[in-house]
Parts: C-alpha cells; sequence; structure tokens
C-alpha cells in the first residue's frame, strides 16, 4: 500500500513546482489524489501519514502559518520542512508546527532557489538527487 502522503508549497519559485513534481513521480503518489498543492491546498488535510511543507521566504507569512496552526495529528501524523529562505524562516514554522502536537520531522532540509521566481523553473540532475534523497530519508524515518 502506499503511503498517504502530499506535499504543499508555498512559493513562487518554478522550482518548487518542479520538485513537487519530481516527488511525485518518485513516490508513485496516485494521480486521482491531491498530492501536491499550494498553502492553502485546496482540498484539507484528512490522515494523512506524513505532509512535506515547502516555504520559500525570509518571514512567515501569516497565512502560511494559520495553516500550519492547524496541522494537528488528526490531519497530518508527521510533518517534513524544506526551506528555501532564512534561519528565522525556519524557526518561526518550526515553533508554530510544534505547538500542533504533529510530529515534526527533525530532518529539516534548507535550500536556496535563487533568482527570479519565474526563471530556471527546471532542476538540475544535482539538486534533484540531493532532494529526492533527502525525501527518502524523510520516509523511511516514519516506517
Amino acid at each position: 500500500m502506499a503511503l498517504k502522503m502530499r506535499f504543499l508549497y508555498y512559493s513562487k519559485k518554478a522550482k518548487m513546482k518542479a520538485l513537487a513534481e519530481a516527488v511525485k513521480a518518485e513516490f508513485e503518489l496516485s494521480q486521482n489524489y491531491n498530492a501536491i498543492d499550494v498553502i492553502p491546498p485546496a482540498y484539507s488535510c484528512e490522515n494523512e501519514r506524513l505532509v512535506i511543507l515547502a516555504i520559500s521566504g525570509n518571514d512567515l507569512d501569516d497565512m502560511v502559518a494559520r495553516f500550519c496552526r492547524e496541522l494537528d495529528k488528526k490531519k497530518a501524523q508527521n510533518v517534513a520542512l524544506l526551506i528555501d529562505g532564512s534561519a528565522k524562516l525556519q524557526d518561526a514554522t518550526l515553533a508554530v508546527l510544534k505547538e500542533t502536537g504533529t510530529n515534526v520531522i527533525d530532518n529539516v532540509k534548507t535550500v536556496k532557489f535563487g533568482g527570479l521566481p519565474f526563471l530556471g523553473g527546471k532542476l538540475n540532475d544535482e539538486e534533484k538527487a540531493d532532494l529526492l534523497g533527502w525525501a527518502h530519508e524523510v520516509v523511511d524515518s516514519i516506517k
């Protein structure tokens, strides 16, 4: 049985959507299931085994903070975090998530997707291998 997993992102950077698509393909997430979406997602999380949150920025946006406050154990048993931004963003997001009671995976991934949001939407092979390797570590840690 496939892992009930979602990849949600908050970013205008095309590489973040490319990463979401790569994770969806790598883990063979169902086409009928809303496996990837933006934050806040069109369909709420419900009994997810893993939610990967990928967030870009320097500060935690209020809308993202509100969404994270709702990710309790009923909605997401485990939450993994991928940050494209500042340490301040990472710390603020972790603080909000830890208030909810869900299991926050210690293995936080930080990346620096530079450039203009509408350019460079393709992950190079090294970035893709690194990020998918991290995703496998996260999935293996909850099995």
